[in-house]
């Protein structure tokens, strides 16, 4: 890696880090609703939209995440470098499957990685596309706080944010979330 590459990279990582860490002037969209064990739950009337969101497919072709508006939309923050993300991979690929049928999609977002592990990583594990992250920028566009790695969002039908999850989780913690916003409707 070359000295300017590796400085754009280290420039990219601080400023996820800082924004990612509410340190970006916004208000903390969380403070409004309720945290329990690494869980943050919005109600409606609580909830920040998401701003506009699109990147590259780790796969290749676009995504954005208004072509998902009206659908409820998990999104996860993993890397193949992560041992909780390999933990968490048959979970989440669980509970894509039990969602899916309720107008819910999944999208991962995958960070710092190298794009030929990110797609062995996902190969056999999980069925639902991710977007190619290396720098951080997707994240970025999310303007949420306190992201880790690993780490879920749930937007809602609105393209709200509805829960996040600040650590791995695992079918019995998210299955639950995700249907609890599904059954919402599009009030």
């Amino acid at each position: 890696m070359t000295m300017r590459r590796l400085a754009a990279v280290l420039a990219a990582a601080v400023l996820t880090a800082g924004v990612l860490a509410g340190c970006g002037g916004e208000d903390n969209w969380a403070e409004k609703c309720t945290t329990a064990n690494g869980v943050v739950e919005c109600a409606p009337d609580q909830r920040t939209a998401v701003k506009p969101v699109s990147g590259e497919l780790l796969d290749g072709g676009k995504y954005d995440l208004s072509q998902d508006l009206g659908k409820v939309v998990v999104v996860n923050f993993w890397g193949s470098w992560c041992a909780p993300c390999r933990a968490e991979a048959d979970d989440l690929e669980k509970t894509y499957q039990a969602t899916k049928a309720k107008n819910v999609t999944f999208i991962g977002v995958n960070s710092r990685d190298d794009r030929d592990a990110a797609r062995e990583f996902e190969r056999g594990r999980v069925t639902y596309p991710s977007l190619y992250d290396f720098d951080g920028q997707v994240g970025l566009q999310f303007d949420v706080t306190q992201v880790s790695t690993p780490a879920t969002l749930i937007i809602d039908r609105q393209g709200r944010i509805a829960a996040a999850v600040r650590q791995a989780t695992t079918i019995t913690q998210l299955q639950p979330l995700v249907e609890k916003v599904a059954a919402e409707g599009n009030g």
